[in-house]
């Protein structure tokens, strides 16, 4: 198991900051408009958070884009968030690469349309080598979904006579997930009001600080990333041990 990490003296801003987007719907509902106004309006804060984080030096910002549960939304919706997809891999990238913005995508690429995943591969392979920010995008992803399908490729490991169980720990179940090479969170921030964490990095979050804003994503902007960074800085992270 990882030792605990040092409490520093000089609180620094998380390394790695999850986002759950919540409340696009609901925006646009209180202004009499069409959910899919509200994704539209999402997708510019997401503009905004990505710049934002890069300067208040975070390294990892991971973006709850489309859960495994969306598709249980109504066609309508799930084709309009598709396509704004599309839209900003097609028109976005060009952007990231040039503010040295990296670009990885978690979840399950085989529920995607193969468009997508090509766009999605493109943008990796052109900002790969991006030494900035790097941007998570999670797609068609849910937390146990990720935890079981990395107990399967470990388990055929195992069957093939390749792994031994007891070979089995922390680090290398962890070293199979779909956020492998990842620094797990340090802060997670749900807009919206609502205070639960939906499936979202369930293994990853076993130690991180927690934050639940009121309102709504397209709401959503640097000043208040910059106040949860500094309310992260304000928090005392014991990771079990006794404080001090």
């Amino acid at each position: 198991m990882k030792p605990a990490p040092q409490i520093p003296d000089d609180p620094q801003p998380p390394v790695h900051v999850a986002i759950i987007m919540d409340g696009n719907g609901r925006w646009a509902k209180a202004r009499k408009l069409p959910r899919a106004a509200g994704h539209k309006k999402g997708a510019d804060a997401v503009k905004k958070v990505v710049r934002a984080a890069g300067e208040l030096g975070v390294s990892y910002l991971t973006l709850y884009s489309f859960s495994s549960e969306n598709w249980k939304r109504p066609p309508s919706e799930v084709k309009d968030l598709m396509g704004l997809l599309r839209l900003h891999l097609k028109s976005e990238i060009a952007d990231l690469h040039k503010n040295n913005v990296r670009l990885l995508v978690i979840g399950d690429r085989s529920g995607l349309a193969a468009d997508i995943v090509d766009l999605i591969e493109i943008a990796e392979t052109k900002t790969g080598g991006n030494t900035g920010l790097t941007l998570v995008l999670a797609l068609n992803y849910g937390g146990r979904g990720d935890i079981a399908a990395t107990a399967q490729r470990l388990a055929a490991e195992a069957a093939a006579g390749r792994l031994n169980a007891e070979d089995i720990t922390e680090d290398l179940f962890s070293d199979h997930m779909d956020t492998a090479g990842m620094p797990e969170p340090d802060l997670l921030i749900r807009t919206g009001g609502d205070q639960r964490i939906s499936n979202f990095l369930l293994w990853e979050m076993a130690y991180t600080e927690f934050l639940f804003v009121e309102k709504f994503w397209p709401e959503f902007g640097a000043d208040d990333l910059e106040k949860a960074v500094m309310d992260f800085k304000g928090r005392e992270r014991r990771f079990g041990a006794v404080g001090s």
